[in-house]
């Protein structure tokens, strides 16, 4: 059962995907995620946008600890069912809408977003293990648009995984190995 770890819902158990369609980020990965986040100020007052988003449990994350906005998109249904219950549930406990979901497939979001002059100032991006390197590139090369001028885009992989392909608008500065799990730390060129 995953849970938010801290902020004012912390210790709040969060809803899980049935069955495979996922891989949630582990707690002491996310709590070391956050921290980081938390020293770069990327969080509190920030808007923040979950791709591939699962359950929502890093945005939700997000939004416990200060995000003031939060979209969680996901393409699956059973994912993005759960994704509205827990969105639901820490509205409730913020007591007013911070977290949206968005059901639909990453790439078709971001088209949608073009020309909108949607922002945000962190982005998380856990992509299932089959997406290739080239979608993955592409994804990232629509996101830098989107970014706000100091914002960080987290990419969560399987360790065995190459680095991502970082478009020309955005560099990495960081990146952590975690067992299985690795993150990549980027923010615009």
């Amino acid at each position: 059962m995953s849970r938010i770890i801290a902020g004012v819902a912390g210790g709040t158990a969060l809803s899980s995907v049935p069955g495979n369609r996922t891989r949630p980020t582990t707690d002491r990965v996310k709590e070391a995620l956050f921290s980081r986040l938390e020293s770069l100020e990327m969080l509190a007052g920030k808007r923040a946008l979950d791709l591939y988003a699962g359950s929502g449990a890093l945005g939700i994350e997000a939004s416990s600890r200060g995000a003031v906005s939060v979209d969680l998109v996901e393409a699956d249904a059973k994912a993005a069912a759960v994704c509205q219950r827990n969105a639901a549930a820490i509205n409730d406990v913020l007591g007013h809408a911070v977290v949206t979901v968005h059901r639909a497939k990453v790439e078709t979001f971001l088209q949608r977003a073009e020309g909108t002059g949607w922002r945000w100032d962190v982005v998380f991006l856990d992509p299932p293990y089959p997406l290739d390197d080239d979608a993955l590139a592409e994804v990232l090369a629509r996101l830098g648009e989107h970014l706000e001028e100091a914002a960080v885009v987290v990419v969560e992989r399987s360790s065995r995984s190459a680095e991502p392909r970082w478009p020309g608008s955005m560099e990495r500065f960081a990146e952590k190995k975690y067992g299985e799990t690795r993150l990549w730390f980027a923010e615009p060129a």
